[in-house]
């Protein structure tokens, strides 16, 4: 009998194992049996038992009887010469429609409360992506009605989109509000996955979405800040776990999204660090790329239905050189970078237009009028980025009357492309506002062409479509 043959078919005792030392997370365990790189272990639960005592991964094989393991749980209580039974599988979590509309724990253990999900389909959490030859490109943009995000950096249906910022700049916010356009206006389901957050942005998200009443088509799997750094880095997995089967069932759209990615890539930094693995550049794991394309690789779209992927990504210092950052964004179809400069001006949602991209700018996916207007937009954001030295040491009116005419145009779309949210409506006292991308690239034009010259900047401020010409006209002749 080999070692590769179902552990199931060994007696009970060449299963068992103990305990040989604790380190914080890291528990080594003396097998009679090896178990497999990336079994799930079970230190103080008896054979068969799947809910009692400690939950332990295999991470490494130190000799023939000794392996190494990342504990899921806190390790207060673990002591050595403690029991431990080996699974004889990775670790698997129910999925598919049962899991809608609740709240989980990396480990598929319910939070919310209620009862544990059942389910007739497990699957592990650590898996291979699909074949290249079942995976469908994504090649149509997923309208959010936001409109800097549609007009400049579109969302890929079936991509993969990030979104950047150091603290306080609003990628929660932003993600929250797609969450909800998603929901109502796509009809689709969301799988949200909570990963080194504080607890308290999960409690406000999770009543939120209750209130709104688009839970029961919501799976949130939450690892907050105070676990440990293996619960941390399997709550991305499971996450994906849940939205892969969800795609497989109904074959429609399933939004994936993660705040805050880089949080995953500290937890492996704390995972590699407490395994002795000497750090690479900056500290970082030496096995950060391989991790993060684990994780990405595996969020398409096949012939049963597309993921779409918003991932929050923490920029350390504001740096978007730092490594952590560089390898997540090679994996991206849009990048969404939101600035501190931007939301100190007041200009919310705080992305910086000119920072942004998307691989779907391109006449051919988007068409001849949206290349065009998004390009003319651009323009003028960036000449007028250019002149606001010369504007604050002379003034405007040292500008040529061409470069006036930009610079006024450019900060009115500046403030049309500003949006109030429905998510935190609550606090602005503002109704949130969708506006569809055809309203966006029309009332766009409209600048572009002089149209709204006479309107005031205030007037363009947190607004969601532009009034029609002959509104405008009668708006002018009242004045």
């Amino acid at each position: 009998m080999t070692q590769s043959q179902s552990i199931d078919a060994f007696p009970d005792e060449f299963r068992a194992a103990v305990v040989r030392a604790v380190h914080g997370p890291v528990v080594e365990v003396r097998c009679r049996l090896l178990p497999g790189l990336g079994h799930l272990l079970r230190a103080g639960a008896a054979v068969g038992d799947d809910a009692g005592g400690w939950s332990l991964v295999v991470v490494q094989h130190l000799s023939e009887s000794l392996v190494r393991c990342i504990a899921l749980q806190p390790t207060e209580g673990l002591a050595r010469g403690l029991s431990v039974v080996d699974t004889g599988a990775p670790l698997s979590v129910a999925v598919g429609p049962a899991t809608l509309g609740r709240l989980l724990g990396a480990m598929g253990q319910p939070l919310d409360g209620g009862a544990p999900v059942e389910s007739p389909e497990h699957r592990p959490v650590l898996a291979a992506p699909p074949s290249l030859a079942d995976t469908l490109p994504g090649d149509r943009i997923l309208e959010t009605g936001i409109k800097v995000i549609d007009l400049l950096c579109p969302f890929v249906r079936g991509g993969k989109t990030g979104l950047f910022g150091g603290a306080g700049v609003g990628k929660t916010v932003l993600m929250m509000e797609f969450m909800h356009a998603v929901s109502h206006e796509h009809h689709g389901v969301s799988v949200f996955a909570g990963v080194g957050e504080r607890i308290r942005e999960g409690h406000e998200l999770w009543h939120e979405m209750r209130d709104a009443g688009v839970m029961d088509r919501a799976v949130m799997v939450f690892g907050q800040m105070d676990e440990t750094p293996g619960v941390r880095f399997y709550t991305g997995y499971t996450a994906l776990t849940c939205a892969e089967a969800l795609r497989d069932a109904d074959g429609g759209e399933v939004l994936f999204l993660m705040d805050n990615l880089f949080r995953f890539v500290q937890a492996g930094t704390e995972i590699s660090g407490l395994l002795g693995r000497m750090p690479s550049s900056v500290g970082y794991q030496p096995t950060l790329v391989t991790e993060v394309a684990g994780l990405e690789e595996r969020i398409l779209s096949t012939r049963h239905g597309a993921i779409t992927a918003v991932q929050a990504v923490y920029v350390p210092a504001d740096d978007m050189s730092d490594p952590s950052v560089a390898a997540i964004q090679s994996h991206l179809d849009s990048v969404v970078i939101l600035s501190r400069e931007q939301a100190a001006r007041g200009i919310y949602p705080a992305v910086d237009p000119l920072a942004s991209n998307s691989r779907m700018i391109d006449r051919r996916l988007i068409g001849e009028r949206h290349y065009r207007v998004a390009g003319a937009v651009r323009q003028h954001l960036a000449r007028y980025k250019e002149l606001e030295d010369i504007i604050a040491m002379l003034g405007v009116d040292e500008l040529s009357p061409e470069d006036r005419q930009v610079v006024t145009r450019a900060r009115r779309l500046q403030r049309y492309l500003t949006q109030p949210f429905q998510v935190v409506a609550g606090h602005t006292g503002m109704g949130g506002v969708s506006v569809p991308l055809e309203t966006v690239l029309a009332d766009c034009e409209r600048f572009l062409g002089g149209a709204y010259d006479t309107l005031s900047e205030d007037a363009c401020y947190m607004k969601g479509a532009m009034p029609v010409l002959p509104a405008l006209a009668a708006v002018a002749v009242a004045a």
